[in-house]
């Protein structure tokens, strides 16, 4: 979901870089019901970003109820007992500000973007979704509508959208990783009103709640303001519910064919990482920009540029916080059959196993982490996401520090390691996407 106004001033500022800043300077603090504050101060700008990042995700779920989490995120926009019905968006937008909120398996993020003079504002407006929502039958009903248009485009609609979907099922079998964050519409449709509201009162407490709130602040006043419109929130009534699961190492393969609305052909590979906070994730992710990151990576030179055997190509790894994926894709070229591009894209893989990189292709790929990393920071918006998950998936706000250090004790050896040990043939999840109109033709 993603609510904005994107009011062109607003847009600009948010997109300033924080002035070559390398140190994220920040404060924190706890509340006694459990809610913890991380403030940045930077007051270049007159704008400020309040985040609340809520530690619930579509990992959280009853597998008898998925999509919860994901469903909270547009019921949590109904309004609250002191907000009238529809106008949380209204509110905000009146004061010249933008919206924004997802869900993610692990997360559920809100933000707001607001003139810095309107903070006060933001603190009463995000205390309220946290204390006061409307969980009622009115509410739901409208956004179990709005969640099935929203289905029905980015997954029915749309060609190749079930690809995240199909790879989650068949690569995880125990975990609740096994369902995508939009979960099931019928779950949602079974639900009872008990159960929404029981969802709100197990989740959406202060001691699993992150504020975050960076921009043009003064900390003194902050504070005060924090503890105005928080502390009077009781802390939830019983301990967070985490999955306790450890998904089993795969030792074969599991293949099929989904057919889709497409015209062109696709190629899925899904290998299992490790937990989000491993020291291998950061060679993991190096070793993804490395195979598919831009134009001049080594899969879209090869398979897309000089063999022509792919329109496009692209390693995603999936970070999250029990394990996840490294799910790579290719749409193959016309007249390109599935099984020659992903033995091309096979062939690639053992290179890097076999071989590693070249020192050129280490320090290129050293250099555009480091871009990527300084990106990240350099907006407020970027510095309040990260400040939140650095201590939310980390557990210390000052990882956000720590990250260009982790990425740059990286060696070549450890991208050629983690490729032997992760992107494991035997392993793998592979899915052929193939146009409708073969199923009869493949079935025969």
């Amino acid at each position: 979901m993603r609510k904005s106004t994107f009011l062109g001033l607003m847009a600009f500022l948010m997109t300033l870089p924080v002035l070559a800043q390398k140190k994220i300077d920040f404060k924190e603090f706890t509340l006694d019901n459990g809610l913890h504050v991380i403030m940045h101060q930077d007051n270049s700008t007159p704008i400020v970003i309040t985040s609340v990042l809520y530690h619930v995700g579509s990992k959280n779920e009853n597998p008898e109820r998925t999509g919860f989490a994901h469903f909270f995120e547009h019921l949590m926009f109904e309004g609250s007992e002191n907000i009238d019905r529809g106008q949380y968006m209204k509110i905000i937008e009146s004061r010249g500000g933008t919206l924004n909120a997802f869900t993610s398996n692990d997360i559920t993020y809100y933000y707001e973007l607001l003139p810095s003079n309107e903070l006060e504002l933001a603190l009463y407006m995000e205390s309220e979704r946290m204390l006061h929502s409307k969980v009622d039958m009115t509410g739901v009903e409208t956004q179990r509508e709005v969640v099935k248009e929203e289905y029905r485009q980015r997954y029915e609609n749309q060609p190749y959208g079930t690809i995240l979907p199909e790879t989650l099922k068949r690569a995880y079998s125990d975990h609740p990783y096994r369902w995508a964050p939009i979960g099931s519409l019928d779950h949602l449709n079974a639900a009872t009103i008990e159960e929404f509201q029981q969802f709100y009162n197990d989740f959406y407490v202060p001691n699993n709640a992150t504020l975050t709130i960076a921009g043009d602040i003064d900390y003194a006043q902050t504070e005060e303001w924090v503890r105005k419109y928080f502390t009077e929130i009781p802390m939830g009534s019983k301990e967070i519910y985490r999955p306790n699961v450890t998904e089993a190492k795969k030792t074969e393969e599991i293949r099929d064919i989904i057919y889709d609305n497409i015209q062109i052909p696709a190629v899925i590979q899904a290998y299992n990482l490790p937990p989000r906070n491993h020291p291998d994730s950061y060679a993991l992710s190096m070793l993804s920009t490395y195979l598919t990151g831009g134009s001049s990576s080594l899969m879209t030179k090869e398979l897309v540029d000089k063999q022509q055997k792919a329109l496009a190509i692209a390693a995603i790894p999936l970070e999250l916080e029990d394990g996840g994926i490294f799910i790579m894709y290719g749409i193959t070229n016309m007249g390109v059959e599935p099984e020659a591009l992903e033995t091309e894209v096979d062939k690639l893989i053992k290179q890097v196993q076999d071989e590693g990189i070249s020192d050129q292709d280490y320090e290129k790929l050293q250099n555009i982490i480091e871009n990527n990393i300084v990106s990240g920071n350099s907006s407020m918006a970027g510095i309040a996401q990260n400040l939140a998950e650095a201590h939310v998936i980390f557990g210390d706000a000052n990882y956000i520090n720590q990250t260009m250090e982790k990425y740059s004790q990286v060696t070549k050896a450890d991208l050629q390691r983690v490729a032997k040990e992760y992107l494991n043939l035997d392993g793998r999840v592979v899915l052929y996407y193939l146009p409708k109109t073969e199923e009869s033709t493949t079935e025969e």
